[in-house]
């Protein structure tokens, strides 16, 4: 009886060492101790048959066991797949699982880098060496080479003594800085039989030999399915992103566009209306500039404003586009002729000359610019300021404006020269006979829009024979955009323009201008104000005189007045201004010599008396020649070091005899 209940103990005990999960080795000592406790052969024998048993059971068991993880390793990553957000952290979790259930020192999955033709690293486990983690294989190069050439997995107990791979030197490398020994590759499959892709590859790897069960080989596998599924996944997910991207931009462009259209047809409506109720240029740029929201100027071909800088709701405060200035709301200075510089008008006129030639508006100095044309006639130019971002629609409205604007400067352009022809007749009867009938002459003035009882400034232009024919046009083209008129007369061109400036500075700008406009030297002299028949035409007679006198005096090219040629302006004006001329020559030293009780004046007198003897001015003055030396160095320093040059002494001279003449 003991002998049997002693097999039944040992037999138990198989069973507990079952239950509790021990090592195989805890096993066989079941058998040696029921060999110890002096068992029967024939109970012995039993026993070691159950050991066996249990040894089968345990295989299954673990089996079971490893089974179960495995699957629940799979149905975890579908659910990572389920659950997508990061395509890298899903990839990591496969590697590591791979790792993990098959017991390996290290995992990696590489993928194909289709710019670069070849394959890379793209998550790693376990691994150590940097040279490893950013190996990159060629196709067919080394074992994952040949799994993504052959789309089959492959295993190698030693991939270095291993001759079924092409070995290189940088994977050979990189593997040996990893110290691995045994390779396990398999697949990423897209798709089943001949007409599966393989977009990478999973490996499991170990730092010691080792031989990869097919059981191993189709866990690996079902892991790298897993991996394919959720990169082609991540793709479709990317390419469907990047598709409502596009989808979203393409409505954006078509509401934009939309927008656009409908914009560009208000503003059609606008400046089609504007022309039909008789707007002017400065109508159409305050129209732009709203509509843009920026601040536009129109500019004639030569580069000078035709009307004030107009500003949008969205326009910014400070200059024009050349130079000009401009007022709150939607005109700015009253006088855009005069706020202009060469230079920065020849820059305008070569960008117009660009806008012309591509047949788009350019950018200039950071403004717009765009030309009008007539065909290919220059008219002028548009400039838009604050906004260097002009897109499609509004760079095509601005240049669209340009169109109405030529249109206006036509219509402008033909009434001027027809109302120029009529009041050029007035201005030939204001010349030839200004007292034949002065009240006929207002009266006709009037009717053509001058008011010949109002002051205006008399301008006398002239240029050389071989353009001759141009001053007349570049003339009424200076005077577009204002109230003035021109007309030929005599071989030259008279013009009163609708000015507030001095003759002087008028005849000078206009000779700057008509010069620019022509394309030659156009010299022009100034005379008035003055006010009826009789004033015009005497004012026109003195400054054909100054005319002659600039042409004398080498001045071509120039403006002036009689005002401001000196003794020839005395001479040459119509009321010989003889008092103004003494006091414009002497009047700083009649001022010296009145506050400081000195005889400067006489001093001057007794030396030009002298011929510019300082010894004989002397004697005359019964003074010292040291007295005569110091007064003239006086002298020189309240007139200049060049008080004594030759036109100067003689303009002296003139008024010193000038002066005693009006003393008596």
């Amino acid at each position: 009886m003991p002998k049997n209940t002693s097999v039944a103990a040992h037999l138990r005990r198989l069973l507990e060492l079952l239950a509790s999960g021990a090592p195989a080795e805890d096993f066989g000592t079941v058998a040696t101790e029921a060999r110890r406790g002096g068992v029967g052969d024939d109970d012995l024998v039993e026993i070691e048959q159950a050991t066996q048993a249990a040894l089968r059971v345990r295989g299954a068991l673990r089996q079971h066991q490893r089974r179960e993880a495995e699957l629940t390793a799979l149905f975890d990553t579908a659910g990572d797949l389920a659950a997508l957000r990061d395509l890298d952290a899903v990839l990591r979790s496969i590697v590591r699982r791979a790792r993990m259930l098959l017991g390996t020192d290290t995992a990696y999955l590489t993928l194909p880098d289709e710019e670069a033709g070849d394959t890379f690293m793209r998550v790693t486990d376990g691994s150590v060496s940097e040279l490893f983690q950013n190996l990159r294989l060629q196709l067919g190069e080394g074992l994952g080479g040949l799994v993504a050439q052959t789309a089959r997995p492959y295993a190698t107990p030693d991939y270095r003594t291993d001759q079924r791979f092409h070995h290189t030197h940088s994977i050979d490398a990189g593997v040996l800085d990893e110290g691995l020994v045994a390779i396990l590759g398999v697949p990423l499959l897209l798709g089943s039989g001949s007409g599966g892709k393989v977009i990478g590859a999973l490996f499991a790897a170990d730092r010691t030999p080792r031989t990869f069960s097919p059981d191993e080989v189709a866990l690996l596998c079902s892991l790298a399915n897993h991996a394919a599924i959720a990169i082609d996944t991540a793709k479709a997910m990317t390419d469907a992103r990047v598709a409502l991207a596009e989808l979203a931009e393409a409505n954006a462009v078509i509401r934009e566009r939309s927008a656009a259209m409908q914009r560009a047809e208000e503003s059609h409506d606008r400046l089609s209306d504007l022309v039909l109720r008789g707007g002017d240029v400065a109508d159409v740029a305050a129209a732009v500039a709203d509509l843009l929201e920026g601040e536009v100027t129109v500019f004639d071909a030569g580069g000078w404003p035709l009307a004030p800088t107009a500003r949008g709701a969205g326009g910014l405060g400070g200059s024009g586009p050349a130079g000009t200035g401009g007022a709150d709301g939607a005109r700015g200075t009253d006088d855009p002729k005069g706020t202009v510089g060469t230079d920065d008008a020849a820059a305008l006129v070569r960008a117009a000359e660009e806008s012309r030639a591509t047949a788009r508006a350019v950018v200039h100095d950071g403004r717009w610019v765009c030309a009008v044309l007539a065909g290919q006639e220059l008219l002028g130019s548009l400039v838009l300021s604050g906004r260097p971002d002009l897109d499609g629609p509004d760079r095509r409205l601005f240049e669209r404006s340009s169109v109405v604007t030529s249109l206006l400067l036509l219509l402008r352009r033909s009434v001027a020269e027809a109302e120029n022809r009529v009041r050029g007749d007035l201005i030939t009867d204001l010349l030839t006979a200004p007292g034949r009938d002065p009240a006929g002459l207002v009266a006709r003035g009037r009717n053509l829009g001058i008011d010949l009882n109002r002051p205006h400034l008399v301008l006398v232009a002239a240029t050389g024979a071989d353009v001759r024919d141009r001053l007349a046009g570049a003339a009424v083209q200076y005077l577009f955009g204002g109230d003035g008129v021109s007309a030929e007369h005599a071989g030259t061109v008279m013009l009163v323009p609708d000015s507030g400036a001095t003759p002087g500075e008028a005849a000078g700008a206009a000779a700057e201008q008509l010069t620019h406009l022509v394309g030659a030297p156009v010299t022009v002299a100034g005379a008035g104000p003055a006010a009826g028949p009789r004033a015009l035409a005497d004012a026109h007679a003195e400054a054909a005189r100054c005319l002659q006198a600039l042409k004398v005096l080498g001045r071509r090219g120039a403006g002036g007045s009689a005002g401001e040629l000196g003794f020839l302006g005395v001479l040459l004006g119509e009321d010989h201004d003889v008092e103004g001329f003494v006091r414009a020559t002497l009047g700083p030293l009649l001022e010296y010599d009145e506050r400081r009780g000195t005889q400067l004046v006489r001093t001057l007198g007794a030396y030009f008396g002298c011929g510019g003897s300082l010894t004989r001015a002397k004697e005359e003055l019964h003074v010292h020649i040291n007295t005569v030396v110091q007064r003239l160095d006086r002298v020189q320093a309240i007139l200049g070091p060049d008080w004594n040059s030759p036109e100067n002494a003689l303009e002296l001279q003139l008024a010193l005899r000038l002066r005693l003449l009006s003393l008596g």
